[in-house]
């Protein structure tokens, strides 16, 4: 197996340990001295730089929140000048002012390097035709994955999302090898394959999917239905963008960059530090960042991690797949209920197409659960007995699984929106 750098991604744990501590100490000195909110903060516990003399010092520096990024809006938290910054991105800021991250050009060079650190241990060759099908623009995705596949050598189709007509036409006529998009988009494109019934057409082999949490079932189901290897990929606005974590050719947990980012997974109220292997949330510093360094974010992502070597030989730490996020919680008859555990069920049952979407209401002073999902075709125009069978069936598969009977309501193949993004899941209708 190919590894990009591997003085870096196999190197020993104890020198991998000495140098995140080299760098974090100068990150702590740098953000103490450019960024009032972290002198601030670090000032309010009693904490200096020079506090830093083991990593064990960690837990000693402030946690730091979306909060905080929406309150430093939008350069309060750059520890460079605008002179050196040349570049800016920013989340979407749907649900409140955007988080921004500034670039300076060795941020950028940083970037594309990991970005194709995590390509090359997904297995792109330099003979690829890469594809890019997330949006250009402020959101990272789009520019990340395009910097890193470049470095890698590889020719870059940069489509941005939408319009899949022409998405479908310049996979054929530019032979595309490689997909990079939302998993959810993923399975749109399958299915307009399918529609044009020319799926052998297509010359793709690998899918880099990120941006959203990809399930064990959601891969089965793009695998199922184009001739196509899907790897995950990690990354945040917050932390950089993709390039924080990839997926190897093992597929055994998704290797970090700990050379650049040191990973904690805490218990979410606690804030104590779980044992290897167990869930908790996912909390990155960055140590290498000049103009948008970020100490212990609190990432609100659910996973385990082990520092097991793999077998690919890389040495750094592997996250789980994300089982959730403590903000996309909901809690139904006083049971937590995370959404990728509705969607673990629906996939395993035969006969249900991978579209689905969970709304929440209120009728009197009771919370309802409503559990919408797409059937096969031949299904949905079957018998309507067979059809309120299979209802009873998927009502107490997901009772039995949840231990909360949702209201399940079946519909026809192709009626749920179809998203070129990140796909919406939870319609939470409850008056606030």
């Amino acid at each position: 197996m190919r590894i990009w750098d591997a003085p870096h991604e196999t190197m020993d744990r104890e020198q991998l340990r000495a140098l995140q501590l080299e760098r974090l100490r100068a990150t702590v000195t740098r953000v103490c001295e450019r960024v009032p909110h972290y002198r601030a903060r670090l000032a309010e516990l009693g904490a200096e730089p020079g506090d830093v003399r083991d990593l064990d010092d960690l837990g000693r520096l402030p946690f730091t929140t979306k909060t905080d990024f929406r309150d430093g809006y939008p350069y309060g938290l750059f520890a460079s000048p605008l002179t050196e910054v040349v570049e800016v991105h920013s989340s979407s800021g749907t649900t409140g002012k955007p988080v921004v991250a500034g670039f300076t050009r060795r941020d950028l060079e940083t970037w594309a390097e990991l970005v194709c650190r995590v390509a090359v241990m997904a297995g792109v060759r330099e003979d690829d035709v890469a594809q890019v099908s997330f949006g250009y623009g402020m959101f990272t995705g789009g520019f990340g994955l395009h910097y890193g596949l470049q470095r890698a050598g590889v020719t870059v189709l940069p489509m941005s999302a939408g319009n899949t007509a022409r998405q479908l036409q310049f996979m054929q006529d530019f032979g595309t090898t490689v997909l990079v998009a939302t998993p959810s988009y993923a399975l749109y494109l399958a299915e307009s394959m399918q529609e044009l019934g020319t799926p052998d057409a297509f010359r793709l082999r690998l899918g880099l999917f990120g941006a959203e949490a990809c399930s064990e079932e959601m891969r089965r189901q793009i695998e199922s239905r184009i001739p196509i290897r899907a790897t995950d990929n990690y990354g945040l606005t917050e932390v950089m963008g993709p390039g924080v974590a990839g997926e190897c050719e093992c597929r055994s947990g998704m290797h970090v960059a700990e050379d650049h980012f040191i990973v904690e997974v805490l218990d979410p109220a606690t804030g104590a530090t779980v044992p290897e292997g167990e869930v908790g949330e996912l909390v990155f510093t960055s140590i290498t960042r000049e103009c948008s360094p970020v100490l212990r974010y609190r990432t609100r992502d659910l996973c385990s991690l082990t520092t097991a070597r793999c077998a690919c030989g890389r040495t750094t730490a592997r996250m789980g797949r994300i089982v959730g996020r403590t903000d996309d919680m909901f809690i139904i008859s006083g049971v937590n209920i995370f959404p990728s555990a509705v969607e673990r069920v629906l996939f395993s049952i035969e006969g249900i197409e991978p579209h689905y979407r969970i709304v929440l209401g209120r009728k009197g002073a009771l919370d309802t659960f409503e559990v919408q999902v797409e059937v096969t075709e031949e299904l949905f125009n079957g018998w309507m007995d067979d059809l309120r069978a299979f209802e009873r069936l998927v009502t107490e598969r997901l009772r039995s699984a949840l231990l909360v009977r949702p209201k399940v309501k079946l519909v026809e193949p192709g009626s749920l929106e179809r998203t070129e993004g990140k796909a919406r899941r939870v319609i939470d209708e409850r008056p606030r």
